[in-house]
């Protein structure tokens, strides 16, 4: 409403509608413009339909810069932040176009960064502002992307017909833009796209907003204030691109420089992580405010220590890899989506497959520039099992088959545009003057890369390549001339000469070959290591180098750990899978489907022959996650058919972990003969996300989980399932309590496979061993139940041992450590005597004034269980174990017998030490 407010009344028609329309053509541009900048790129979509722009923005560090800064010489690697001018406060966006310190009018700013400190987040949220009314300054804003028009090329077209092109909404009001003056505002984005060339006699001068020029003469006429010389103009650029514009046509410099205030880092890590999810993932999982909390807590605390992340998050793009990463971990993860792909979408998000310098004839892809850079850097750092890097060794890289004058300037432009992005300089203590991978996860991903690229040659591969080629193109033309001189004459020497130039590219062919099996040799290797075989597993590793590790850090005089590269194959299988070989081929770094599967055959060789050997559970974890991350259930299951146990115990299995594992092992066909998942923090949405693996196990561990009721609504639905062949089920030390046995009881109804369930120290009470008691038979495949430790009494015992009795194949019931009087023990025990083919009842360490076969089961389950069961409770069960094995070592007069028990005594008296009770 307001544009019509400072335009001259000469420009109006008569009419009523026509007075409207200038305003009613404005709103529709406004509308088009915040739909069409509100739109969300599928990694961002990630973060919940709430996800918006507005709600979690911070505006980066603009520092504002003076032509003789840009003049000034960068420093040999341009890695070290520039400190600020004096005089010169940071500018906030309202004060873009605020007047310069002599009092003059600004008209064109240029905004410039290094990739990764927001330009194009700025761009977004200042149109957004815009849109909605809060940059009153202007009345009329045109975004142009640089790097679109860059791509109409010579194409002449008018300022007033690439204007309606792109925003129909405005083809109305186009004559009245000069009449805007000051208030309208042209948004040039990415300016490296444009080649721009202010000499006269190359860009002539134009005024006619309505005259067909190519693209870049207009926009270089704008810059030169002879199109719309009152119109205000926002550039934003690499820093390379800076002197495309000369200084005397700019009113004022900034420098984006990101975050270099952690409380921003702090404030934009809370707005992202307070946004809700996007609801339940697959088995219900979601993140509660009071995870979410608990994640910003430990960031801002490990942010507060100064460490390399807070040296990272300076680039806004590392804060959202954070963000990614951690919402990877610990929220719901959409279908197909894996480490490796967040990172290539990262890398997407950041270079969207543009050219290293738009001047240079090559129009060499800066991804594939940074691969080839980069990539070897990273690569030899893991090849020689470091971090960090000297400038020596960052130069050595950077530098290596450089010899023309325009391979240095590709050179210049990276290291000021994009070094910065990939490596930073080390803030750790005794490391001063090196620098490291921006996160240490991008070092392995850049290593990868560099493999899969095939980037990495040898000597040999190099030279037998060009010999191997011009042979081959010699060997078709002198092949055909020997193959009519053999049919016209006797010369025996021709055919040899002409089955040798056939041999050659074949043998190359070898060489390649055999290449590609060294380095999948080189993976499996790093992937099995031994001396890696007893760390964390490489999920809670990346999450413990964003977060921090709870607890007491490292004494610095402590020597170091040994660097571990354990990412670094599971990067190299999710680098093979389709979909990121897909985004790699939009980076300029395609991946050829043959080499891709010359290099899945080959790590599949080598991890046949390796993969079979039984890992610790962390290991096999990591091995399921590099399945996981090459996204190739063929692959998956024939690299996995042998496998027939799955130890996880003691492994934090998160939702995520839950989904690795099931979505590489849920679909296999072989049966698993045991799943032990005791002591893994599993929770009733892991059951869910677990069942595909469940139903395909034999003997399955929950022991030590805290599962409660709830969580027996799934393990009934598992024990009903149709393809449920579970024989052995454990369930020992979960709060089940009786509500959940009353579940479990429903399932055992509906079951023809379990034979063994243990319900030890579970909570059940006298309620439900006597559900147990009401209900046993209603199974007729049963063949042992363990219901120790569970606080039941005289009355429920005995119920159960009757039911046991008369079951029909039942053979063993376990009823110790429960809260029963000597005249309860004894009188299951002349139970058991009397009955004939009933099941048998182990209730204490003698059966009469012998030993119980069943002792060493007995006495195992406490030393499993010393850490966690109550103390003096044990200390009292075991008092009266120990009692009644001296009262029947009395009553015996048989020596073996007493040896027995004596020995038996011993393994008592030991745990009570163990306990602090007296042991003698």
């Amino acid at each position: 409403m307001r544009w019509g407010c400072h335009l001259p009344r000469a420009s109006w028609s008569p009419g009523l509608g026509r007075v409207l329309q200038p305003a009613e053509a404005l709103q529709r541009h406004r509308h088009n413009l915040a739909e069409w900048f509100s739109r969300l790129p599928r990694e961002e979509r990630q973060f919940g339909p709430t996800f918006a722009l507005d709600t979690v923005h911070v505006d980066p560090v603009i520092r504002e810069s003076t032509p003789d800064e840009l003049l000034r010489p960068l420093a040999e690697l341009a890695l070290e932040r520039q400190p600020p001018s004096a005089g010169l406060p940071p500018l906030a966006l309202s004060q873009l176009f605020d007047p310069d310190a002599c009092g003059r009018r600004v008209q064109t700013v240029v905004l410039y960064g290094t990739v990764g400190t927001g330009k194009s987040t700025l761009v977004r949220k200042m149109v957004l502002d815009w849109c909605y009314g809060r940059l009153p300054a202007f009345e009329l804003l045109i975004p142009f992307s640089c790097e679109d028009l860059s791509s109409l090329g010579p194409a002449p077209a008018s300022l007033c017909q690439l204007v309606a092109q792109r925003y129909t909404a405005l083809k109305e009001v186009l004559p009245l833009m000069a009449a805007a003056g000051s208030r309208l505002l042209f948004v040039l984005h990415g300016l490296e796209h444009l080649n721009l060339n202010f000499s006269l006699a190359s860009t002539g001068l134009c005024s006619d907003p309505e005259k067909p020029e190519a693209p870049a003469a207009i926009i270089t006429n704008l810059l030169r204030k002879y199109m719309l010389p009152e119109a205000s103009i926002l550039v934003t650029t690499r820093s390379s691109a800076i002197g495309r514009i000369p200084s005397k046509y700019v009113g004022r410099y900034g420098e984006i420089c990101g975050f270099s205030d952690t409380n921003l880092q702090k404030l934009y890590f809370q707005l992202r992580f307070n946004q809700p999810d996007c609801g339940p993932g697959a088995g219900g999982v979601s993140v509660t405010p009071a995870q979410r909390d608990h994640l910003v807590q430990m960031l801002t605390r490990n942010l507060e220590g100064h460490h390399q992340i807070a040296a990272a998050c300076f680039l806004p793009s590392y804060c959202w890899l954070v963000c990614a990463t951690l919402h990877f971990l610990h929220a719901p993860t959409p279908a197909g989506q894996t480490l490796t792909s967040i990172y290539t979408s990262f890398l997407r998000l950041n270079f969207s497959g543009e050219m290293l310098d738009s001047t240079d004839p090559s129009k060499l892809s800066l991804m594939a520039y940074a691969a080839r850079t980069m990539g070897k850097l990273a690569y030899e750092g893991v090849s020689s099992r470091k971090t960090y890097f000297s400038e020596e060794d960052v130069r050595g890289c950077l530098e290596a088959g450089v010899q023309t004058e325009e391979e240095f300037q590709l050179l210049r432009v990276f290291r000021r545009d994009a070094l910065r992005f990939f490596l930073a300089p080390c803030v750790e203590p005794g490391h001063a003057g090196t620098f490291v991978f921006t996160v240490p996860a991008m070092q392995e991903y850049l290593a990868a890369l560099y493999i899969v690229l095939g980037l990495r040659k040898t000597t040999l591969q190099r030279v037998g390549k060009e010999v191997a080629e011009l042979v081959g193109r010699v060997g078709e033309d002198v092949s055909l001339v020997l193959g009519i001189m053999a049919k016209l004459l006797p010369l025996r020497a021709l055919p040899l000469l002409f089955n040798l130039l056939k041999v050659v590219p074949r043998v190359f062919g070898r060489v390649v070959g055999k290449s590609r099996e060294a380095v999948a040799q080189a993976m499996v290797l790093e992937m099995f290591r031994e001396e890696d075989y007893y760390n964390d597993d490489v999920l809670d590793q990346i999450g413990a180098s964003i977060l921090g590790v709870e607890g007491p850090r490292r004494h610095p005089d402590e020597p170091p750990d040994d660097e571990v590269f354990e990412l670094f194959p599971m990067f190299m299988g999710g680098l093979l899978s389709a979909h990121n070989r897909a985004v790699l081929a939009q980076l300029g770094c395609p991946i050829k489907t043959l080499d891709a599967l010359e290099n899945a055959q080959a790590i599949k060789k080598k991890l046949g022959k390796l993969g079979r050997q039984v890992l610790p559970p962390s290991e096999l974890l990591d091995h399921l996650f590099f399945h996981y991350e090459f996204q190739n259930q063929r692959f998956s299951a024939e690299v996995l058919g042998s496998l027939r146990q799955l130890n996880l115990a003691g492994v934090r299995m998160t939702p995520l972990k839950c989904t690795v594992v099931a979505a590489v092992l849920g679909s296999g066909r072989h049966a698993l003969d045991e799943v032990n998942l005791a002591s893994c923090q599993l929770d009733p949405a892991g059951l869910r996300t677990l069942t595909p693996v469940f139903l395909r196990a034999r003997k399955l561990g929950l022991q030590l989980n805290s599962l409660g009721p709830e969580a027996c609504r799934d393990l009934r639905d598992l024990l009903l399932h149709d393809q449920c062949q579970v024989t052995t089920l454990r369930l020992s030390n979960n709060p089940l309590m009786a509500a959940g046995v009353a579940l479990l009881l429903e399932g055992l109804a509906g079951n023809t496979s379990l034979k063994h369930l243990s319900l030890l120290h579970t909570g059940l009470g006298d309620e439900g061993l006597e559900l147990l008691a009401a209900q046993l038979d209603r199974n007729q495949q049963l063949q042992e139940l363990n219901v120790a430790y569970n606080g039941a009494g005289d009355t429920a015992a005995l119920a159960l041992a009757k039911a046991a009795w008369k079951h029909p194949s039942l053979e063993l019931l376990h009823l110790y450590f429960n809260e029963l009087s000597s005249e309860c023990r004894q009188a299951l025990r002349d139970l058991g005597s009397t009955a004939e083919g009933g099941a048998r009842v182990v209730v204490s360490l003698t059966e009469g004034t012998a030993v119980s076969e069943y002792w060493s089961v007995i006495l195992g389950e406490v030393q499993r269980n010393l850490n966690s069961w109550d103390r003096s409770r044990v200390r009292r069960h075991l008092e009266l174990l120990l009692r009644d094995l001296e009262d029947n070592r009395g009553a015996t007069l048989n020596p073996w017998r007493k040896a027995q028990l004596l020995r038996v005594e011993g393994e008592v008296r030991a745990l009570l030490e163990q306990l602090g009770g007296p042991g003698s």
